[in-house]
């Protein structure tokens, strides 16, 4: 594989009036690669190709073709760098045949007269070297199974010698043996040392051909991964913003920050919440909290004739004397007391 891309694209931008379909986009091509383009729908992928072909300009970023900066602002533009493009819709028409659909708009004329034999000739000769199987090069194209009408016209593109080939979504609706045909093709584009830039939905055909795979998500550049060393499940991951979640970007600012774990969890800071360990009650060690009550404050609930722990003994005032975990000097409630004189008469 060359060491300059055949295609080269930086801070893509495209918006469709407040709609931003695509935002600072990426991506580059080498010759001889194949380099696969998925994401969900809405994801920019179609809008991307377009603004490669020059269907729709993109409003800012950087095109740079087989290294020197390059204008695309219309079709031509694309065509003439090299650039061919296969859309999902395949433009053929039904009522031609295999010939002229792969000469439609390019006839070749010889003394101001379609020369028939020439295009048929080289129609043949460009279908056998892609191995493309096609009963007659002069059946209709509404004749074809889905499969031979693809590779017609991934065919017709390879006309104008180009040198990258954008295929939009070309195993669409076809069934098992037509995808394998249009993937064999896919691969005959890379063995010829043509860039293929791919749009696919379906993992299994990109992980089949592709050397590469960029994934967009939202308009956005959401990683490039080298298909040998990626699963499928990292892929659908990116695809779906699996990996975008609260729970990564709150390791992320932790690592950063150099903690071991998550912000705000337990084992990340000091503790701030209530003490839970025991508490002292009646006659508990003097100093500890009071349970129901401030410290220093009276001890409730205490036994109005029980004696009061660092007071005075069984019978005795227990003016004074502290209560069970309380303030030295505080009152106490659970004291015994004196009879008063006149309760004795």
């Amino acid at each position: 594989m060359a060491d300059t891309p055949v295609l080269a694209l930086s801070g893509i931008s495209k918006r469709f009036g407040a709609v931003e379909a695509l935002a600072d986009v990426s991506l580059e091509v080498y010759p001889g690669e194949v380099v696969a383009l998925v994401g969900d729908n809405g994801a920019g992928k179609s809008t991307l190709i377009k603004v490669i072909a020059g269907v729709n300009p993109a409003d800012s970023g950087e095109i740079r073709w087989q290294g020197q900066p390059a204008q695309i602002s219309k079709p031509s533009d694309a065509t003439g760098l090299g650039i061919a493009t296969v859309y999902q819709d395949l433009a053929l028409c039904d009522n031609l045949d295999v010939v002229a659909n792969l000469f439609l708009g390019r006839e070749l004329t010889r003394s101001l007269v379609i020369d028939e034999i020439g295009m048929e000739r080289r129609a043949r000769e460009l279908l056998v070297s892609l191995s493309v199987k096609i009963p007659s090069v002069r059946l209709p194209a509404a004749g074809l199974s889905g499969g031979q009408r693809q590779s017609v016209a991934i065919a017709r593109s390879l006309l104008g010698e180009p040198k990258l080939v954008l295929l939009d979504e070309p195993t669409a609706a076809l069934g098992v043996a037509q995808t394998a045909e249009v993937l064999d093709l896919i691969e005959r584009l890379r063995q010829r040392g043509l860039g293929v830039l791919l749009i696919s939905h379906n993992l299994a055909d990109v992980k089949a051909v592709a050397n590469r795979v960029v994934v967009l998500r939202l308009g956005r550049n959401a990683g490039v991964f080298d298909q040998q060393r990626t699963s499928q499940e990292e892929i659908v991951q990116a695809i779906t913003g699996a990996l975008d979640n609260a729970v990564t970007r709150r390791r992320a600012r932790s690592a950063e920050g150099g903690g071991g774990g998550l912000a705000g969890s337990p084992a990340s800071g000091p503790a701030t919440g209530p003490v839970t360990g025991p508490t002292a009650g009646p006659g508990g060690p003097a100093g500890g909290p009071v349970v129901g009550g401030p410290p220093g404050g009276p001890v409730p609930d205490a036994p109005a004739s029980g004696p009061a722990a660092g007071g005075a003994a069984s019978g005795g005032t227990a003016s004074g004397g502290p209560a069970s975990g309380g303030a030295a000097g505080g009152p106490t409630t659970g004291g015994a007391h004196s009879p008063d004189p006149e309760e004795r008469t």
